[in-house]
């Protein structure tokens, strides 16, 4: 079941890790960056763990195996175990395996979590078009996956097989900025074959589906970084998300966001799940948090106040959703969004 379109971020009295059961955590932009743990998130995890919050990691990311993820995880002072791993690796396997006959063998352009994970449901992987594969998947492979292996994809997909897709993230985080992700290699092979994939990664259903089986949570609360993919799946699956400003997503983004792309919480990092969240209010003709309160006027938003930026966001975003309704805002934010600090 979809969300319903949000027009301002909600509150909560108490401790979000309180709230929910399971928190379905983004790993890249949100656990960790080119390896390395973002600050406060170990901390602010183990308190989570202690307290009785359920954490699973849930990565678009295709590249590596559960097992390697949650080894990462515990070296980094997050102890995990494969089975909280979920991956868009293991989703379009599901995905696959519903659709391809048994022992299918399916061509693979990526990395060893998606040989794995095909593995696991029965199908072959093979390297080459000419191993006389039924089907092709392709993932994340890393900064050097070989530009020969898009070839190999586009000779098989031009030959009239299906093609899968592990997920279709344009960009991935590192601890050198922004580097191209897998839907920039999806798309290199959608120019050469003019083919569209079947995709299984967040935002859509097939991993909504393959993290409920693998959890069971009752009620989680998504936690990531991104708007097209974490909050859009939220979104799509119907339960709260909380989005953390340590990935990709900066305060302009989220001010005009579109319905899918608005969480039910805003905080700068993973410490939000320790907390409450303040509430957005009404305030005359516009929105007040903490000290700060934001309204449509003219062609802009406008802020006034001062105090916890994270509260001026929320302010900022409350009169930009609400202005917008069904759409993304199209006022003026810079201005607004510059007095904020983050």
């Amino acid at each position: 079941m979809s969300g319903t379109s949000r027009t301002r971020p909600s509150g909560s009295s108490t401790a979000l890790s309180e709230a929910y059961d399971t928190a379905l955590l983004d790993l890249d932009g949100v656990v960790y960056a080119g390896g390395q743990a973002i600050d406060h998130a170990v901390e602010a995890l183990g308190t989570a763990r202690d307290g009785g919050m359920h954490l699973a990691y849930v990565t678009n990311n295709a590249l590596r195996t559960p097992a390697a993820v949650a080894a990462h995880l515990t070296e980094l002072g997050v102890p995990a175990e494969a089975t909280d791993v979920i991956t868009s690796a293991q989703a379009v396997a599901r995905l696959m395996a519903d659709q391809l006959p048994a022992g299918a063998r399916v061509l693979v352009i990526g990395g060893e979590g998606l040989r794995v994970a095909l593995r696991e449901r029965g199908l072959e992987p093979v390297e080459s078009a000419d191993d006389d594969p039924v089907a092709v998947v392709q993932g994340y492979g890393g900064p050097d996956l070989a530009w020969g292996r898009f070839a190999e994809a586009s000779y098989a997909i031009n030959r009239g097989l299906p093609w899968y897709a592990s997920n279709t993230d344009l960009t991935i985080p590192g601890a050198r900025g922004i580097a191209p992700g897998n839907g920039a290699a999806v798309e290199v092979v959608r120019i050469a074959t003019g083919a569209e994939p079947q995709v299984a990664g967040k935002p859509l259903p097939p991993m909504h589906r393959e993290t409920v089986l693998r959890t069971g949570a009752e009620r989680p609360l998504v936690v990531g970084d991104r708007l097209d993919t974490d909050i859009e799946g939220a979104f799509n699956g119907g339960v709260d998300s909380l989005l953390v400003l340590t990935g990709v997503t900066d305060a302009a983004q989220l001010v005009t966001a579109v319905p899918e792309h608005r969480p039910t919480y805003i905080d700068a990092d993973l410490r939000g799940l320790l907390t409450g969240q303040p509430e957005v209010t009404e305030d005359g003709g516009g929105f007040r948090c903490g000290g700060w309160t934001a309204s449509a006027e003219g062609v802009a938003l406008v802020l006034e106040g001062d105090g916890d930026g994270l509260d001026g966001l929320r302010a900022l975003c409350a009169a930009a959703w609400s202005h917008a309704g069904d759409g993304a805002c199209d006022l003026d934010a810079d201005k607004a969004v510059a007095r904020l600090g983050l």
